[in-house]
Order: C-alpha cells, then structure tokens, then sequence
C-alpha cells in the first residue's frame, strides 16, 4: 500500500504540473463546471419561487442533497475520471497493451494516469451548495454529525466510481463501451432530488439495481428529520464497498477475456 500511495502521489504532482502548464485552460474548466452547477441550481430556485415545498421537501433541503451528490462526484471527477476513456483511448488504438506489461496493478496505472481539473470546479459547487444548505436546516449538529456527513460524502464518490468502472469494463468485450457509461450515468441526475418525487419503478432502480440514491437522497435522509430511511441510509458505506468489491471482480473478469486490438 505504501508503494501504491508514493506512486500515486508521483502521478498526481506530475498531471498537476501538466495542467498548471495551461493554467488559463485549467481556471476555465473549473469555471465551466461551475457554471453549469449553478444553472442547474438557478433552475432549482425558479421552481421554489412558485412553490414552498416538494413532495414535503423544502428548496434547502434539495439543496442538501444536491450539494452531497455534487460533492460525492467530485470524487469520481477529479481521481477516477479516466474510466470514462477505456474503449475509445486505451483498447481500441492499442494503448492498453502497455498497462499491463508495467510491474503495477493495471487499474491502477489507468486510473493514476489521468487528472480532470474539472472536477475541482464540481468539489467546489458541493462545498458551496452545503456551506449554503446546512444553516437553513433544522438540524443540530455535532462533531460525530460532520464526521459522518464526511464518510457519507466519501462513501458516494465510490459508488458513483463504482458503477462507472462496471459499465467502463464492457470495453473489454465490445471494445467501446462509453455510449452505456454515459446513458447509465446520466440516471445519477434522478439522484440529486427526492427519490420520493419519482415512480416507484424509478426509486427502486436507483436503490437495488443501480444504487445512485445512496449517493446522495438517503444520507441526506438520515439527517433530515421525519423524512425517513434514518437507518436505512447507514447502510450507504456497506453499499459503497459491495458496488467497489463486485466492480473489481467484473474488472477482473474483463482483464481475462481482453484481447488486443492489434493497433
């Protein structure tokens, strides 16, 4: 482990020192990421100008969740964004032929190989979007209350890795698999509001087939008070490192059945 964290942090200062080589390009994708969180939120606030309540919902308690689930991706965004080029940048040119002729974990060189400075601008909104929420919130908070809010927060970042690096794994077999990441992605939109103000078809879904509600509804949840799931939403960590340990093994199923394009 300790070599995996030297390597990892060697791979990290090298990617900060690429971008800080464009740091107007740098400052413009984190300001495009926030830009288009706000528009998002700014469409939020228009709908709780005519309306005092969602489904029971009040307008700072959406923002809670949605600053829990901006904050949680921003996890994914920044370390893990990289699942996302599997197919197109690493098995179909050829690419990925040399991960595996290094003397360290493949997933691991893949996902070191890459850091998406847009993610900061997303890390940046969630931690807005909270500053934000929490004092409207009829909540008394304590250290243990923030502490776990922080493994909420962590524990999200991994499910939404989690279920990338699954769907990413299909590249193995079908050389691309980016048009599903990106369709089963886009359900994690669901995720920033109530899952109460869906069909149930939909909640069920993003509870026991595609777990996007433990990235952001349920921990909200526990915190929230009569609105449910208090202990259901402590199962969010567990969920995390389930959806992580079924990931790895479809990855490594992947790894088995890989065959070189021959680029």
């Amino acid at each position: 482990m300790k070599r995996y964290a030297k390597l990892y942090s060697l791979f990290f200062k090298q990617q900060l020192k690429v971008m800080m080589e464009y740091r107007a390009d740098f400052l413009l994708g984190i300001l495009s990421v926030m830009l288009q969180q706000f528009a998002s939120i700014f469409f939020v606030k228009v709908v709780f100008d005519h309306i005092q309540q969602l489904n029971g919902w009040t307008f700072h308690e959406i923002l809670f969740i949605y600053g829990i689930a901006a904050t949680g991706r921003s996890i994914h965004h920044i370390f893990f964004d990289n699942l996302w080029t599997l197919g197109w940048q690493y098995i179909r040119p050829g690419k990925f032929d040399r991960l595996l002729i290094r003397p360290i974990n493949p997933l691991f060189h893949f996902i070191a190989d890459r850091v998406q400075q847009d993610g900061f601008g997303q890390l940046a909104i969630g931690v807005i979007v909270l500053g934000t929420a929490i004092p409207h919130l009829d909540i008394s908070w304590g250290i243990l209350d923030f502490l776990l809010l922080a493994v909420m927060i962590i524990s999200s970042g991994f499910i939404f890795v989690a279920v990338n690096l699954f769907f990413a794994t299909l590249s193995f077999w079908m050389v691309d698999s980016l048009p599903i990441v990106w369709a089963v992605f886009n359900l994690s939109e669901f995720a920033r509001y109530p899952l109460t103000i869906y069909h149930k078809g939909i909640a069920l879904l993003l509870t026991w087939i595609i777990p996007y509600g433990f990235t952001a509804y349920y921990p909200a949840a526990y915190f929230i008070e009569g609105k449910g799931y208090a202990s259901f939403a402590l199962w969010t960590p567990v969920v995390a490192i389930i959806t992580c340990m079924l990931a790895y093994l479809f990855w490594n199923r992947g790894l088995k059945a890989f065959t070189s394009t021959g680029s």
